[in-house]
């Protein structure tokens, strides 16, 4: 290796550097555990790669540049109408017809990973429609470097290397190198929009420059692949951690030939869809989009850290991202992760789905919660708690162990520490699933109530029944309090049901004595225009949340008043598209493309989510009726290769965006997550049952007799208030001693606490029994050997004047 020379390109740093678009066409990589490379595909040019691990993005685009030197430059993502395919429907690999608009010229690529070794392939082949062009057409590849997730501070380098240039860049031992079979005849590099390749030929129609090297900045290299004697070559991209390493991955992987490279491709894949479960009868595609939704969720696990599913190779409306976005949806987020982990179950592959629950078992926090989301390594990004990603993984363990598929796992510790956390830091949770607000949720009391009724089942009434029977009757008092907690009277949303969920009644995870009355309080929510109405009457706020409810086996399907909040949700939410019908988040939802068609920054308006309509085809399978149109629905939701977006346009069509009633946004596109829920809904459909529905959940709460009712004090949830007929049950993290009195101190009582496995400990006060009756109390603490200092008190009151 040397350099080719000292040349330095002007104009650093360049312009600011962004990310690329968010609604990929492909995504792939190859089965096999030493490659280490994924890459997207956006209207046939390659967006974003990734390496070493799957949420490290390190190019912006890798595309071409075509021009005749005379009277047009093109450049391909901008220029040339682009149709995308996938030869086979397990393998996720791209052929790309890419066609000038005046019809002279044709690209061909194929565009896999190399099977064993970090390195993009692109088998290209240039065909000249027009004799008038043929001797003229030059062709140009351009590759903009975002390494180590970022396009700032990176530095470009043409080295001569066995008698040919190649191009290179590196940032903070992240490395890039890129060559063809053919020698490049020119090649340069330089600052994006100064003196970079794509500048210069869009100024000259030719590569005038000829910079050595563009030191620290947003850089971009530029190569010229000659077209004489025939067009076709293999264009290579390799990765490592120096630039001599990414070279010698380089020429390693030119050097056998691309069909051979191919062929074990497709093998890798074809190995993968050989254990599938057959589940193609139950669709309305042949299970077309069974099969490309199976790769999906594989391609979506990291392979240094096993188990590690992310949630999109996309960074939304990435365009408009700068490098202060690192992370975009490529990182883990508990709830979507185990969402995959169910898909896989559904579809027979439990080894996969044991990967997930051991890696998610290996990053849980020391305190039993999970971060927000975070990267492959368990290094938090943001920092909010959610408890529905705390209760999830205790479901996954629970469907693994009752389908035999622990293997030699035990996965108890993992759920003791998450019981406990539910226990000691709910009900309230800090943000639901819609990651914005805090309070009480139907959707995050549904995931906490059948994740303690399975944790119950899980540390088992033969190896400690005192902590089972404890963890269960928490279960039973979140039960008890959705509707209390969750329910309006007051709705004005549609006429004649003034009754219905809510999406959330606010509380803050911070205030030990939240306002539980029949008033669900007021509902800031972000995301919102500037200068609009942001503060609504949370009973006036809705989403369909609550039907996590009918689907973990915790309310029936057709319980009036879950039939009623349906209606409300499709009066208020529900979008009709030319593919089927679609439902929005929420009302007076901020996140998503904005009215006039530009990205979400900040603020827009969100629209419909394909996976609302796999979530409502499980509402209707559990009512007894066919899911078929729901499924019918996502499947033509899916783009040509194959692909679910988080978010389809819901508005009139705009041409000149491309957005089109009921195809994708710029947002996050292939959403694992919506993925994950049509395999389900899938399997729940060939099953005839719902998939996810939680049998322990459903026998006791659906089947079971009734429960005596109880209520809960704890120091983070102070009630004012206790049903007069209600056993009151004190909760703390350490031993203590009661001292207790319900005739005002006149007459007391010690009580000593019970402990648990969980490191929980607890007492029981019988009901008071008539209203205006309470219950004083303070605590003594053996282990430190004093009082409290301060008394508590509750009073009898009938629930609706709680």
């Amino acid at each position: 290796m040397e350099r080719r020379g000292d040349r330095i390109a002007p104009g650093a740093p360049g312009i600011e550097p962004r990310w690329s678009h968010s609604n990929k066409d492909g995504v792939g990589t190859a089965y096999s555990s030493d490659s280490r490379l994924w890459f997207t595909l956006w209207r046939g040019i390659v967006t974003e790669v990734y390496f070493p691990h799957i949420d490290r993005p390190q190019l912006r685009d890798l595309e071409f540049l075509l021009t005749d030197g005379t009277t047009f430059f093109h450049e391909e993502k901008r220029h040339l109408t682009t149709v995308t395919e996938r030869p086979t429907e397990h393998a996720l690999g791209y052929e790309v017809r890419s066609e000038d608009p005046e019809h002279r010229y044709r690209l061909h690529k194929s565009v896999i990973a190399d099977p064993h070794l970090p390195c993009l392939l692109l088998r290209t082949r240039v065909e000249v429609l027009r004799p008038e062009l043929a001797g003229r057409l030059r062709l140009f590849v351009l590759a903009a470097p975002h390494l180590d997730v970022g396009g700032w501070g990176n530095s470009a380098e043409v080295q001569r290397i066995l008698d040919r240039d190649v191009l290179t860049a590196e940032r903070n031992g992240v490395a890039l190198a890129l060559a063809a079979t053919r020698p490049f005849a020119r090649s340069s590099v330089g600052y994006v929009g100064v003196s970079d390749g794509y500048t210069d030929l869009a100024r000259h129609l030719d590569l005038t420059w000829a910079f050595d090297r563009a030191p620290s900045g947003n850089v971009a290299l530029t190569g010229e692949v000659p077209l004489d004697g025939g067009g076709e070559f293999t264009l290579a991209l390799a990765f490592g951690d120096s630039v001599p390493a990414a070279v010698t991955t380089l020429f390693q992987s030119l050097s056998t030939p691309f069909e051979v490279h191919q062929r074990h491709f497709h093998e890798q894949w074809r190995r993968v869809g050989a254990h599938e479960r057959p589940l193609a009868g139950a669709s309305h595609d042949q299970g077309r989009l069974y099969r490309t939704s199976r790769s999906i969720l594989f391609a979506h696990e990291d392979k240094v850290f096993p188990g590690a599913f992310i949630a999109s190779l996309s960074i939304p409306w990435g365009a408009s991202k700068s490098d202060l976005d690192r992370g975009g949806y490529h990182l883990v987020w508990t709830r979507d992760m185990v969402h995959t982990a169910n898909a896989l179950l559904a579809s027979d592959r439990w080894e996969a789905s044991l990967r997930a629950l051991v890696y998610l078992a290996t990053r849980q926090r020391p305190d039993g919660g999970f971060p927000q989301n975070f990267w492959v390594d368990g290094t938090p990004y943001w920092q909010g708690i959610q408890l529905d990603e705390v209760a999830l993984p205790i479901l996954l363990a629970g469907r693994l162990a009752s389908e035999g598929g622990l293997a030699g796992f035990d996965p108890r510790a993992m759920v003791r520490r998450a019981a406990r956390y539910l226990i000691e830091r709910g009900p309230a949770t800090q943000e639901d699933r819609w990651e914005e607000v805090g309070g009480y949720s139907p959707s995050t009391l549904a995931a906490c109530i059948a994740a303690l009724t399975v944790a119950g089942r899980l540390v088992g009434p033969t190896r400690d029944a005192t902590t089972a029977a404890f963890v269960q009757e928490y279960a039973d008092f979140l039960e008890s309090h959705i509707e209390p907690w969750t329910v309006t009277d007051r709705g004005t949303l549609l006429a004649g049901v003034p009754r219905h969920f809510a999406r959330i009644r606010p509380v803050s995870v911070n205030d030990p004595e939240p306002d539980e009355g029949p008033d669900l309080g007021l509902l800031r929510l972000p995301n919102l225009p500037p200068g609009a109405p942001n503060v609504f009457p949370a009973s006036e706020i809705i989403d369909a949340g609550f039907l996590d409810l009918v689907r973990l086996g915790i309310r029936r399907a057709d319980d009036p008043l879950i039939v009623d909040s349906v209606k409300v949700v499709d009066h208020v939410l529900r979008v009709d598209t030319p593919l089927g019908p679609v439902w929005r988040r929420y009302n007076h939802d901020g996140y998503g493309q904005r009215d006039d068609g530009g990205p979400y920054s900040d603020w827009g308006v969100g629209r419909a989510w394909p996976l609302l309509t796999g979530e409502r085809g499980h509402y209707e399978l559990a009512l007894g009726r066919d899911p078929g149109l729901y499924l019918a629905t996502m499947e033509r939701f899916a783009t040509a290769t194959g692909f679910l977006t988080e978010q389809v346009w819901d508005a009139a069509d705009n041409p000149a965006l491309h957005l089109y009633r009921g195809r994708p946004t710029e947002a996050a596109m292939p959403l694992v997550w919506a993925h994950a829920e049509y395999v389900t809904l899938l399997r729940s459909a060939h099953d005839g049952r719902v998939f996810d529905r939680v049998p322990e959940a459903a026998a006791r709460y659906l089947e079971g007799p009734p429960r005596p009712p109880l209520e809960i004090w704890k120091f983070n949830r102070r009630p004012r208030s206790v049903a007069p007929e209600a056993r009151l049950r004190i909760i703390a993290d350490q031993p203590f001693r009661l001292h207790v009195s319900d005739d005002d101190w006149r007459t007391v009582r010690d009580l000593d606490s019970t402990a648990t496995a969980l490191g929980l400990h607890f007492t029981d006060l019988e009901p008071l029994g008539q209203p205006g009756r309470r219950w004083t109390f303070t605590f003594f603490w053996p282990a430190a050997d004093r009082w409290e200092g301060r008394d508590f008190s509750i009073v009898a009151a009938p629930r609706s004047t709680a």
